[in-house]
């Protein structure tokens, strides 16, 4: 039996530490996305490019902090070591972190950073600047007055450029990822029970990432029955009951690297019109899967999977019943990240991209059905990373 049938306890007990793990992210490769970045920044027409804290310095640094008040960035000159401008007190974590060659510029609390990045600037005689499309609007409005004459320019193409075509090494630490989360979802699946709340499961679900060396669930949705018709849930406590639709959505980290996988399942027996919703929800996914050709523009998957919903009477465009979101996005370092399987995303798709596969179905404050995996793009079409589901009452292959 794949629903139900056992226990939180006994499902955690026959977990243990994850044993074909992906190596990390090599010198070598930081290096080559260092000299990517560059010969982007050449074709855009940029002498430098500013990279903040966040999944972008990870790319291209290694160091995996999150943004906050204080300036913490990479600074990209057209030849010589990045520089890394950072709070002196962070010194020793920063060079622990660090996996490339830098010149650390640090700054101390009562300093301007800016002024630091504006210095560098001035010495390399740069006059159009690249800018991280997630740096915040204040780093950038300040930025903007500490180096007067300096042109500022979204660095999406640059940093965009870089990172939506994943190298083998990242491929294999997506794979380890959403490999462990099917594994989580097996085993959350067979605690099911009637009464079970929610909350249970979502406590259920970090523990056995945890138990297969993650750090726990990089995030967890569970929702029962009505919930289902909301994207992302409804808030307050739910509890299990026969008839009713499962969905869970949850993933973690490896390497920083996400997964994302989407499940739904009947507990005991549901509608007619209920198996009818998900047989289209999968033969969605399916259409959507079978559009992503290399050269074919993001769009065309998004429409293929919309094409299938409307012949089926659902929609059109966002209209419920229907799919009220993207069919998908991409992912790696960050858990939605460009480019997107949405209407007028007309990128075109190229070997090394990854994208969640997710075309969910909503009837309006009755239920929803979403099914999601994800795959990643190969000269010869697209590769799954975790094989779909099978049928309703069977989540699993």
């Amino acid at each position: 039996m794949t629903i139900g049938g056992s226990t939180a306890e006994a499902e955690l007990a026959a977990l243990s530490p994850w044993t074909h793990r992906a190596p990390p992210i090599a010198r070598a490769e930081y290096d080559a996305r260092i000299a990517r970045a560059r010969a982007l920044m050449a074709d855009a027409g940029v002498e430098a490019l500013i990279v903040g804290a966040g999944a972008s310095l990870r790319y291209f640094t290694g160091v995996p902090w999150g943004a906050s008040e204080r300036l913490v960035a990479m600074l990209l000159p057209p030849t010589g070591d990045p520089v890394l401008v950072c709070p002196a007190f962070e010194r020793g974590t920063l060079e622990a972190d660090l996996a490339i060659a830098a010149d650390l510029r640090l700054w101390q609390e009562d300093a301007d950073p800016h002024a630091l990045v504006a210095d560098a600037l001035a010495r390399w005689g740069v006059r159009r600047l690249a800018v991280d499309p997630a740096l915040s609007f204040q780093a950038g409005e300040r930025l903007r007055a500490a180096a007067s004459g300096v042109e500022l320019r979204d660095g999406a193409r640059v940093i965009d450029g870089c990172r939506m075509r994943k190298s083998p090494a990242e491929i294999a630490l997506l794979a380890q990822a959403k490999a462990m989360t099917l594994e989580v979802q097996r085993r959350a699946a067979r605690i099911m029970a009637p009464g079970i709340a929610a909350s249970d499961v979502v406590r259920f679900i970090d523990a056995a990432h945890r138990a297969l060396g993650a750090a726990g669930s990089s995030f967890c949705i569970v929702q029962f029955g009505r919930a289902t018709a909301f994207p992302h849930g409804l808030p307050g406590e739910q509890y299990l009951a026969e008839g009713e639709l499962v969905l869970v959505d949850t993933g973690c980290l490896v390497e920083g690297y996400h997964s994302d996988i989407t499940r739904t399942y009947a507990f005991g027996t549901v509608e007619p019109e209920v198996h009818a919703i998900w047989a289209r929800e999968k033969a969605a996914q399916a259409a959507a899967f079978a559009a992503a050709r290399p050269g074919v523009p993001c769009e065309a998957v998004d429409a293929a999977a919309r094409a299938v919903l409307v012949e089926a009477g659902l929609g059109p465009d966002y209209r419920l019943p229907g799919l009220p979101h993207r069919t998908g996005h991409g992912i790696g370092l960050s858990i939605h990240e460009p480019a997107y399987l949405v209407r007028g995303d007309t990128t075109p798709l190229e070997t090394g991209m990854c994208f969640s596969n997710e075309p969910m179905i909503v009837v309006p404050d009755r239920f929803g059905v979403r099914l999601e995996d994800h795959f990643h793009m190969t000269a010869d079409g697209p590769v799954w990373f975790t094989e779909p589901q099978p049928a309703m009452d069977r989540p699993f292959g």
